[in-house]
């Protein structure tokens, strides 16, 4: 007996969808580049502690098989005076199942929810990288995701991040 026959209605279609669902099909490494280039000098223990500029960049694309890719881009550069030390760059990559998540709220899944599973790979292969080197692992600051969608999404710079299949 179905529950047509037994007289129960029918589930309407957003019972029927479920809970949303986040799942990583599969994380890797795009790009990697470390750069020393005044080793063995810049790794003295008597110099200063050089200065960091940290940038992160975030991509999103749909893909034809209905998964997405989220990277995101960690750069470091660091330097003493004009003098540089280090440069290192990772490109941290996930391809995503995202089932049950409206459309209106699928780019802050793509660019806060899918960024936070990734940060913690792609900062330790920065510190893994730096203290390979010959310099202090150099640990990168947690990252507020959020805060950053938000700003981009005031400057209207969001449709450069998301793109379709």
């Amino acid at each position: 007996m179905t529950d047509t026959e037994s007289g129960a209605p029918a589930a309407a279609p957003e019972a029927q969808a479920g809970p949303p669902g986040l799942r990583i099909v599969a994380q890797f490494v795009r790009d990697l580049s470390f750069e020393n280039p005044r080793a063995p000098e810049s790794l003295r223990a008597n110099e200063a502690q050089p200065q960091i500029d940290m940038n992160v960049e975030l991509g999103a694309r749909g893909r034809d098989d209905g998964l997405f890719e989220v990277d995101v881009k960690l750069s470091a550069r660091a330097a003493r005076g004009d003098d540089p030390v280090f440069h290192v760059e990772v490109v941290y990559g996930g391809l995503f199942a995202i089932d049950n998540v409206s459309p209106e709220d699928m780019e802050p899944v793509l660019l806060i929810e899918c960024p936070r599973f990734l940060f913690p790979f792609a900062r330790r292969l920065i510190a893994d990288v730096t203290g390979e080197g010959g310099f202090p692992p150099f640990m990168v600051d947690p990252i507020d995701f959020g805060a950053i969608y938000a700003a981009r999404k005031a400057q209207g710079t969001l449709g450069e991040t998301v793109g379709n299949a």
